[in-house]
């Protein structure tokens, strides 16, 4: 509870009162630890696709599922927690007044952490819902939905007792984050459990994949972007000493951008089996994306007109100005790449993995760790241990970021221009896709190499932070005054004044915008999922094809291998018929996805005998000399789980997928070992001997099964 004292000064109430540190400082140690956690989880990740016998053999190892670790860890744990340390010390002083409940904040700080923990502990163990950067099972969506909305109300609650009538320009980044984040986040993880730990989503194929990348691109522009433009509005002016250069530019930035950015995810589909319509919509947005982007961008960098002069020996002020130079290289390369004929080129290629790690380490990371570098000396009462550090700092994770992308955009547009490469025959000069993967190796080297700087500049953070702790003297609850709240209601003022002391109208504005672009994006293509073209001879997933679907998803096998064939003559040379939208109707989820390190296996089924999967699980370079695929041995040895069939068959059935009534009570079972009895017999005849119900036959079941619906039909 805040205790607060009062005195007159000139008819003006002044009060006394104190500034909750505690979360801020506890959020801040977050930071720090997630960070180094995560960044080296990222290039244990990064360093298996050169050297894939750093599995070491296990199942909790693998790319699979470190690599949906890694981006959990930097984004929720390192970034989320960045955010809340940041909301939580600027929104007490913009708002002069304590926080709404220390209670709500321990809980708010306290399950972030945990669900964070778990979140690893699933992932690693192979519960994954699939969806990128939504990979956590449906407790843990539930967890999060209950920690982010005591974060709403804390926040909402020290708006409403405010003592500043104004609210910054920074709260309304703050609120817009708060909006979206929630409304995404239910949305997306609408899912029918059938399990304590696993679920099917209510979405299936085309409709799965666009609502999961207007939650995967929105997660990037209202988790990734905007709350860390209301840190930027806060910390940069406060570090450089200077006013925002144009108030009037960040309202325009503010409304334009939580407006345009919500249209924009269908251009991660472009090409795909989404309807044109949609593609283009996603496009157009992006590109408008630009302007209010680089608004936010000018508006900083000018923040530091009469600041340039102490750029070259300020570290917080040189991890700013490059952080707002990768948000405005990230925003501008975004819309490019939402253009068709760039697209057609970038995606799936690691130009894509490039274009996102120039916003996340310059971005995210530079601008998180200037403000650690300026909030934590403060919170001590002391000075920086080490600014000679923190430069050093600066300019490790700078190469780090250059070692980082600059292979990996090279390594894109290899892969790129390799894969559409025609020789003078009208044949493909690289038909062995392994062939595009071998030649990047040397990237992959240099990216590890990369992230390896910038954990080295990390752990320097850490040091200098610790050390900078070690000599200061923490507040705990830290004495302020202000004057009492009272009105500034002045005749004839611009709209936005009024606006601005209004935040649940603020709120409630900002929902509705977020609302309307949602819905004019979903609700169509919600309605429009019965006049996707029937294909007569698509039918469900087998029981032993549903049982080795479920092990592909766990095994993250869809963070290498795409399941979506575009209609380019190099693609249907290399894999067959482009894939058709009602191929995917049954898909819960679907799993088209967002990178191709591996070949797409849209049309692998009846390419390779079985014995092929078989040999190829076991070693992969006994199929494919030289690939950096790693083996999987424990598919070999695992029992099949068939305990679970009814329920999934049950939970895909409440999902409209037509199985016959009571399938799941002893009929699926036998379809199970009869399926199963067939690929045991044709393994057998390579002269290998499996038993039928390990693992290893369920996935061989499910590979052979993808793409051969659309066969059947051309037959």
């Amino acid at each position: 509870m805040e205790i607060t004292q009062t005195k007159k000064t000139h008819e003006v109430r002044i009060e006394t009162f104190e500034y909750d540190n505690v979360s801020s400082r506890n959020f801040a140690y977050a930071t720090m630890f997630w960070g180094v956690v995560g960044m080296l989880v990222g290039v244990y990740a990064a360093s298996q696709l050169f050297m894939p016998e750093l599995t070491l053999g296990l199942p909790y190892t693998t790319f699979g599922r470190i690599r949906p670790i890694h981006t959990n860890a930097i984004i929720f744990a390192f970034v989320g927690n960045a955010i809340f340390a940041g909301v939580y010390y600027s929104l007490q002083r913009l708002l002069k007044t304590r926080m709404f409940s220390d209670a709500l904040s321990k809980f708010h700080f306290w399950g972030w952490q945990l669900i964070i923990l778990f979140g690893a502990i699933t992932l690693a163990l192979g519960y994954t819902s699939s969806h990128e950067y939504a990979e956590l099972e449906w407790p843990l969506d539930i967890a999060i939905a209950v920690v982010w909305v005591v974060f709403g109300i804390n926040m909402i609650g020290t708006i409403i007792k405010r003592r500043e009538q104004h609210i910054y320009v920074g709260i309304w980044f703050y609120l817009g984050t708060w909006v979206t984040v929630a409304l995404l986040h239910i949305f997306n993880n609408l899912e029918i459990p059938w399990s304590l730990m696993k679920s099917y989503p209510i979405y299936s194929g085309v409709q799965d994949a666009l609502v999961q990348w207007w939650y995967g691109h929105n997660a990037v522009a209202f988790f990734l972007t905007t709350p860390f433009l209301g840190l930027m509005y806060y910390y940069l002016p406060k570090a450089a000493n200077r006013p925002v250069y144009s108030y009037r530019l960040s309202i325009v930035h503010f409304w334009s951008l939580i407006f345009i950015y919500i249209w924009a995810g269908p251009h991660h589909l472009l090409y795909t089996a989404l309807p044109d319509w949609a593609q283009n919509l996603g496009t157009a947005f992006s590109i408008m994306l630009i302007a209010p982007s680089w608004g936010g961008m000018v508006n900083g960098l000018l923040t530091m007109r009469g600041a340039w002069d102490r750029v070259r020996d300020d570290a917080i002020l040189k991890f700013m100005v490059v952080a707002l130079t990768g948000y405005g290289m990230a925003t501008f390369e975004g819309p490019m790449l939402a253009l068709q004929n760039v697209n057609a080129l970038g995606h799936y290629t690691d130009w894509v993995p490039a274009h996102v790690h120039i916003g996340g380490l310059a971005w995210n990371g530079f601008l998180t760790f200037g403000m650690l570098y300026w909030m934590i000396p403060r919170m001590f009462n002391t000075k920086l241990y080490s600014p000679q550090l923190a430069n050093t700092h600066f300019w490790i994770g700078t190469l780090g970021i250059l070692f980082w992308a600059i292979p990996m955009y090279w390594a894109g547009f290899t892969q790129g221009l390799m894969w559409k490469q025609f020789n003078a025959d009208g044949m493909l000069q690289y038909p062995d896709f392994l062939e595009t993967v071998i030649r990047i190796i040397p990237m992959y080297a240099l990216r590890a190499f990369g992230g390896l700087l910038y954990l080295t500049g990390m752990l320097m953070l850490v040091f200098n932070l610790v050390k900078t702790i070690g000599q200061g003297t923490f507040y705990a609850n830290e004495k302020a005054e202000a004057p009492a709240r009272h009105s500034h209601e002045e005749e004839n003022e611009f709209w936005h004044r009024v606006l601005e002391r209004k935040p649940m109208l603020m709120l409630l504005m900002a929902g509705l915008l977020i609302i309307a672009g949602s819905m004019s994006e979903l609700v169509p293509t919600m309605m429009v999922s019965a006049n996707v073209p029937k294909i007569e001879s698509v039918k469900p997933y087998s029981p032993l094809e549903l049982q080795g679907r479920d092990i592909y998803i766990r095994e993250g096998c869809n963070v290498c291998h795409s399941q979506m064939i575009r209609p380019f003559r190099s693609e249907t040379e290399r894999y067959g018929e482009y894939s058709k939208a009602g191929e995917y109707v049954y898909d819960h989820p679907f799993l088209w996805g967002s990178k191709r390190t591996g070949p797409d296996l849209h049309r692998v089924g009846g390419k390779y005998p079985d014995s092929w999967h078989y040999n190829h699980m076991m070693d992969p370079t006994s199929t494919s000399d030289g690939s950096i695929m790693p083996p999987y041995p424990w598919l070999f040895e695992n029992t099949l789980d068939n305990s679970v069939l009814a329920a999934k068959i049950s939970a895909l059935q409440t999902l409209g997928v037509p199985y016959v009534e009571g399938y799941g009570d002893g009929e699926a079972q036998k379809d199970l070992d009869k399926q199963a009895d067939k690929i045991v017999k044709s393994l057998k005849e390579a002269d290998i001997e499996i038993s039928k119900d390990k693992e290893i036959v369920a996935l061989i079941a499910y590979l052979q099964r993808l793409g051969t619906d659309i066969k059947a039909s051309q037959e």
